[in-house]
């Protein structure tokens, strides 16, 4: 799959550059970016501030806050003389290499703390949140100075596809992520006034951790690809790429809602995914959340997909939403239902239940 890292936050700030370069004579200062209440000048200093902040982050390993620095231009605090337009875009251009420098050499499995929604990211989430910055500011600035803005279409979904999951694509990426950032209208859709953008959510377990699989991850392994994980021998299993594709349809329809989607169960000593596990939608009107899971052959025997059904259905039951989470399996599926019992699960049909007549599978449930 296309990786979103250090080169496309390169190809992101080399775009915008090139495009405010051509302007570096006009006043920025009188100039208002945009319907933003900043100016194109204070704009511009706020995508350097940006991509220095989230290089930080991922240099520094902050995991509870910001690490508390921030950038400042020549002549604002020390008696120099104010850095030109030119010299804004010369700090545009080494704060994105500092960004795409600490992508580059951040281990996959690093998170580093950024408060929405899930209090941290990864490597290719402070990459596609670097390139948003750059592209969405890019466009303020050239409206205010009267110039025409066109990025990558290729940039506009990686970043829509990894930090936008909840947005439904659109034919044109570059006009689905301005109305996605309340910067544009699209056919048949309400006006965007309050947005946020949603890194993937990372829960963790004892020697797992469960990652958020992003619409760009479900796109590969529904492909038939790895969906950007490393994967144990046979893996992932055909359950996982079959959730995936689920997801994607979903995401295409503009109801894909990512914290009830499709979850790798990634093993913390070695950084390797062993299986998938994930809801087959959001809870009903009763509160019932449906969940399935597998694991690539390799993994099965350890007690990873009991650890996993735990943890991912102590997550949803402490949802208010939640009532119960629901599971099924074939009824000469024995392994399957270990699991489920393991965790904890109740069984509510199939043989020697009550409402066994009817059903060819076992139904089990958990409750809060």
């Amino acid at each position: 799959m296309r990786t979103m890292g250090g080169e496309q936050v390169e190809e992101a700030v080399a775009s915008a550059v090139a495009l405010l370069r051509t302007a570096t004579d006009r006043d920025w200062e009188a100039a208002r970016a945009g319907g933003l209440e900043w100016s194109c000048r204070y704009t511009a200093e706020h995508i350097a501030g940006d991509l220095i902040a989230y290089a930080g982050q991922l240099a520094g390993r902050a995991t509870e806050a910001y690490v508390p620095f921030e950038i400042t231009l020549d002549g604002t605090d020390d008696g120099l003389d104010p850095a030109d337009n030119e010299g804004v875009l010369q700090v545009i251009e080494t704060t994105g290499a500092l960004l795409a420098a600490a992508v580059r050499t951040t281990p996959r499995e690093v998170r580093a703390f950024h408060p929405y929604p899930f209090r941290s990211a990864n490597r290719e989430g402070f990459a596609a949140m670097g390139i948003t910055e750059v592209l969405a500011h890019t466009h303020d600035i050239a409206e205010g100075l009267g110039l025409t803005y066109e990025p990558p279409a290729g940039l506009c979904e990686d970043v829509l596809t990894r930090i936008f999951p909840h947005v439904q694509p659109g034919a044109d990426p570059w006009r689905t992520l301005l109305w996605a950032t309340g910067r544009g209208e699209l056919p048949g859709r309400a006006p965007v006034t309050e947005w946020r953008w949603r890194n993937n959510l990372v829960i963790p377990a004892e020697r797992l951790t469960l990652q958020g699989v992003t619409p760009a991850a479900a796109t590969d392994l529904a492909a038939g690809g790895d969906g950007g994980f490393a994967w144990v021998d046979g893996g992932p299993f055909q359950g996982t790429r079959d959730a995936a594709g689920m997801l994607l349809k979903a995401y295409e329809a503009g109801v894909h809602r990512p914290e009830w989607g499709v979850f790798t169960l990634v093993r913390k000593e070695d950084g390797r995914a062993v299986g998938g596990m994930g809801f087959h939608g959001a809870p009903d009107e009763d509160g019932r959340v449906e969940i399935g899971y597998d694991l690539a052959e390799a993994a099965r025997g350890h007690g990873y997909a009991t650890e996993g059904l735990r943890t991912l259905s102590a997550w949803a039951l402490a949802r208010e939403e939640v009532t119960s989470v629901f599971a099924t399996t074939e009824p000469d599926n024995t392994a399957s239902q270990a699991v489920i019992a393991r965790a904890g699960f109740t069984r509510v049909a199939g043989e020697d239940t009550e409402a066994a007549e009817d059903t060819a599978q076992f139904a089990y449930e958990l409750r809060g």
